[in-house]
């Protein structure tokens, strides 16, 4: 509101105008994002995705001997691979049917009707993917050193990985909603998320799979990932090169393709 000084009947008094405008840029970015975090966390499939599936795959498997990991503890192998599970689940599978539904239910073309741009609401999801990484991955990491794990290494490299991981799952995941229906998204995402979870060494070795397959399945941003964050965390690696690569690639085919293809209605 704005006012000046008028007089009237020799005594002052004040004219208030009204002085329309949209809220600062930053500031309508992080309550976009703040929406989309609450709108994650209260939606049960997608905690259920999120937070519960990954953790009871890591208790249960490096409890129980179920599967050969191929020499050394079962916990040391299974924590970096759940934290790439993780950045899938939320980046790629939680991301696409959220997208995909809103953009069928037109609530995309609603908020880019809004003073916030569509820039600006790419980035408030974005910012919301981190935060539920980050709410997850302190979870999985106190869940696994309670089971004994010490991981070691770099962790500004193992942070890069996470980066890159979920830049190139994002753009999977905007991906197919932006080109597929809301009911096709949901059980493409569903679909993927298991086959990755099965072949992208999370859980499995790559090696257990046959020699003519492994490069295809390396190939994998879940494996590049998985790969990356095992060699930094439970070998000690310092900067896997191969693996940031590769996400490196499938981050920048994937987003580009978005640009060009993404749908908001």
């Amino acid at each position: 509101m704005s006012g000046r000084e008028r007089g009237s009947g020799g005594a002052a008094a004040l004219d208030f105008t009204p002085a329309p405008g949209a809220a600062p840029f930053p500031r309508m970015v992080l309550a976009q994002a703040g929406a989309e975090i609450r709108a994650m966390l209260r939606n049960g499939e997608q905690l259920l995705l999120t937070l519960i599936i990954p953790v009871l795959l890591l208790v249960g498997f490096s409890l129980a001997p179920l599967i050969d990991v191929g020499g050394g503890r079962r916990i040391d192998f299974l924590a970096p691979g759940v934290l790439a599970l993780a950045v899938m689940s939320t980046a790629f599978t939680g991301q696409a049917i959220a997208t995909g539904f809103e953009r069928r239910y037109g609530v995309l073309k609603r908020l880019g009707a809004t003073p916030l741009s569509r820039a600006g609401l790419m980035m408030a999801k974005t910012a919301a993917v981190v935060a539920v990484e980050g709410i997850q991955a302190v979870l999985i990491v106190a869940v696994g050193l309670a089971l004994g794990w010490r991981p070691q290494g770099s962790f500004l490299g193992a942070a890069l990985l996470v980066v890159l991981g979920t830049a190139a799952f994002s753009g999977l995941g905007l991906l197919m909603a932006g080109v597929l229906r809301a009911e096709a998204t949901l059980a493409a995402a569903n679909l993927v998320y298991l086959v990755l979870l099965g072949a992208g060494g999370v859980i499995f070795p790559l090696s257990k799979f046959p020699e003519g397959v492994r490069p295809v399945l390396e190939a994998l941003p879940i494996s590049a990932l998985t790969g990356g964050l095992r060699s930094v965390l439970a070998e000690g690696a310092a900067l896997p090169l191969g693996p940031l690569a590769v996400l490196a690639a499938w981050a920048v085919v994937s987003l580009a393709l978005v640009s060009r293809t993404f749908r908001w209605e």
